[in-house]
Formats: C-alpha cells, structure tokens, sequence
C-alpha cells in the first residue's frame, strides 16, 4: 500500500481528508480491551483519581506519535526499519524480541476482550470465544486485499460506535462534573500508594503503546506526499493533525470508561469491579437502565475487533522491519495468535472469568515495561540532523521528548522495585 493514497493537488479541506486515516489506525491501540480493564479497575477502586494519568499518558502519545509520524515522513523508514540500519544485528534481535512481546501482550487483551464481549452478547463460553478470535485473520486478509482506505473507513466506524456507546453510559451515569474536573489535576498520592501506581502504569502501558511507534511510522507512509522539503513538512502537518485528532476520541474513550466506573461502582461501594464481565452485570441494575450493560458489551466487541485490525499491521511491519523476513499476512497472525491464545485459553478453561481481569490488567503493564525500548531509539533518531535534516528536533521537543522518555523508564523501573520489595518482605 506504499505511496497508494494521493494527497497533493487537493484543497485544503479535501488534503486533510486525504491525510486522515493512519492517526485513526493508531488511535485504536489506545482504547482496546486491555485500557478497559486498567480504567475500570483505576474508576472503581480510586474514584476519579487516576483521571489525571490518562490525561498525562494522552500528552505523552501526542507528542510521541507525532515524532513518529514525522521519523516516517521524512527517512522513508519505518522505526524498526531505522533500528535495523542504526544498530548491531544482536541489538536488533533484541529489540525486535521485546516488541514482540508488547505485541503478544496487546494482542491477548485483544483476545480476551473479544471472547468476553461474545460471551456477554450471545453466550458464547469463553474458551470458545477465545477459539473464534484465531480466524480473525480471515477478516484483515480480506480487507488488506480490497484496499488501504476501506481498511481506514471499518476502522474509524468503529471508533464511531465506541464513542456513540460511552456517549450514551455517561449520560445515563451522571458523574459528578466536580469530581470530574478535579480529577484531571494529579496527585502525590498515585506515587505513594503502591496499588495505584501499579493500575496508573497499567494505564500508561494501555495508553502509550510501543508497537503503535512502529506501525504510525510506517502507515503515514501509504500517502502519495511530494518528496521535496515543503511536501514533506506539509505531510508532517497534516499527520500530526490527524494523529492529534484520533487521540483527542481515545482520550474521551478512555476518561469516559473510568468515570462510568467511578460514577457508577466507586460511588455505589463496589470497588473491587475489575472484571469487564462484572461491570457487565452491575450496570443496569446500578443505573436502572435496561440497556446501559448491553451497550457496554456492544462497545467491547467494537473496541476489540478493531484492536485486532491494528495489531495484524503492526506485527507485520516489525517483523518485516527488523530481520527483513517477508511473511505471508496470515502465517504471521497465526504465529502471534497463537501466542495470544494460549494463555488466553488456559486462563479461560482453569480460571473461567475471575482469572481474566487480572490477566488483562498484567498484559498492560508488561506493554509499559517494554515501551522504553522503543521511545528511547525513537527520540534519538529524530534528534539526530544526520537523519533528519533540517526536520531535526528543535530543543525543546529534545528535551521534553527525553523527558517523557524518563519519566517512562523511571516510573517503570519503580514499579518493579516496589513488586521486588513486596515479593522479598
């Protein structure tokens, strides 16, 4: 789908049209299954607290995104295709491990998520649900076949129907807008309190995904931009807008799952809801609206049909990125699934739903952990006017850039030290 979408001799309202679609596809990783389970274990037990860490991990994406975006504009590379040129073949092999596992780990919340919806909707046993989602594959091959912007079209109508659902449970939820308002301001407490900072850094691995930073870098790259320096900085424009779009819905997204949890379970004292099958049951009752639960699971399979979508794309373009091993699409989902699957099935069999919330919740903390890795190399390449030119980072952006990137390795890195500590004493 390289350079397939013309962009250039449009009016402005037409280019920006044009140029919408890839934010979207990114946009996705921000709002599957996996941020479901952290916002509503974060909106049960906390209230609106944790508010200001999606709001945070939202800025952070941005200005992540857009670098990526922008990497991809202007090299003509990917950033696993960057790593491969900038780095050892050991060191690639490494990196390209770790996403992978990012990657497995987005892509069992994605699993789990879709056989939890399908078993809300229509009954379906969880381990058969699991046992669905493996073809999938089927679904992304078809569409891979008939064109890039059908893909870009199914894509953001389901982030429509998502949006429309949440739109609909915040209205009949009635948050307190006070608590609301005041929840996006952040508080000490988050890094003091062991349990919160871990759901917060789940939060932020369900937000600001690594394997996004790839799959962005390489997608923008499907519009048919002029090659010159202004063609380049108008596309870096226009993506950065469409990216910054996409975005601002997967922040109301994410900030409307966790305030219907804490309007809906904090405020009534259920706040061990975790589990999405929970939440489920709890709804209508809590809110005496016959529909509100249904709209919820309807707005699950939406959400994790789409991540699924993303993920093939992703997995794809690291692969081929990193080792330059060209593989069948549907081979290399079926590699990824099964990876997904199998725990996701030993999960569903031995543990039914109680073991599912705690697995989603671990998989975005191991995505959080792994996102280093990729906002390191990422920052470094876009600084650097070798590569670049003369759409190197300003300082600034440097410097905020490594910033964020500081802040990601040093929240990690205390997590673990908490999780060593309490597993020592």
């Amino acid at each position: 789908m390289h350079r397939s979408v013309t962009v250039h001799g449009l009016s402005k309202w037409k280019k920006l049209m044009a140029f919408a679609g890839p934010g979207y596809l990114v946009a996705v990783g921000y709002m599957d299954p996996g941020n479901w389970a952290t916002d509503l274990a974060g909106g049960s037990r906390f209230g609106y607290t944790l508010l200001s860490v999606i709001l945070i991990s939202n800025l952070m994406a941005v200005l992540l995104q857009g670098l990526a975006s922008k990497l991809g504009i202007v090299t003509g590379r990917d950033l696993a295709q960057a790593c491969r040129d900038h780095y050892s073949t050991p060191v690639n092999f490494m990196l390209w491990v770790l996403c992978e596992v990012a990657i497995a780990a987005c892509d069992l919340a994605e699993v789990i998520g879709t056989a939890i919806a399908l078993n809300l909707l229509f009954d379906i046993p969880l381990p058969w649900g699991v046992a669905i989602t493996a073809f999938d594959v089927l679904i992304v091959l078809y569409l891979q076949n008939k064109g890039f912007r059908l893909l870009e079209a199914l894509v953001i109508a389901l982030v429509a129907v998502v949006g429309a659902c949440f739109l609909f449970e915040l209205f009949v939820s009635r948050p307190d807008m006070g608590a609301v308002a005041r929840g996006f301001l952040p508080t000490p407490e988050i890094l003091r309190n062991r349990e919160m900072l871990y759901i917060a850094i789940g939060i932020l691995g369900a937000t600001v995904m690594p394997h996004n930073l790839y799959l962005h870098s390489s997608i923008v790259q499907t519009r048919k931009y002029e090659e010159s320096v202004e063609g380049k900085r108008e596309a870096v424009r226009y993506a950065f807008l469409d990216s910054t779009i996409a975005l601002s819905i997967a922040l109301f997204i994410n900030a409307a799952i966790l305030i219907v949890a804490a309007a809906t379970f904090h405020r009534s004292g259920n706040t061990q809801v975790a589990e999405i099958q929970d939440a489920y049951q709890l709804l209508s009752p809590l809110l005496g609206v016959t529909a509100a639960s249904g709209v919820f699971a309807l707005a699950l399979l939406a959400s994790g049909q789409n991540s699924t979508l993303t993920g093939t794309l992703a997995g794809q373009i690291v692969m081929e990125g990193f080792l330059n091993i060209r593989m069948r699409p549907w081979l290399r989902r079926l590699l990824t699934r099964a990876i997904a699957i199998v725990p996701a099935a030993i999960t569903a069999i031995l543990y039914g739903e109680q073991g599912t919330a705690q697995l989603l919740i671990l998989s975005q903390v191991i995505l959080s952990l792994q996102l280093s890795f990729a906002v390191f190399p990422l920052v470094m390449f876009t600084s650097d006017k070798q590569k670049m030119g003369q759409f190197v980072n300003p300082g600034w952006v440097k410097g905020l850039a490594y910033s964020v990137a500081t802040v990601i390795a040093s929240l990690n890195g205390w997590l673990l030290f908490q999780t060593v500590r309490e597993w020592m004493s």
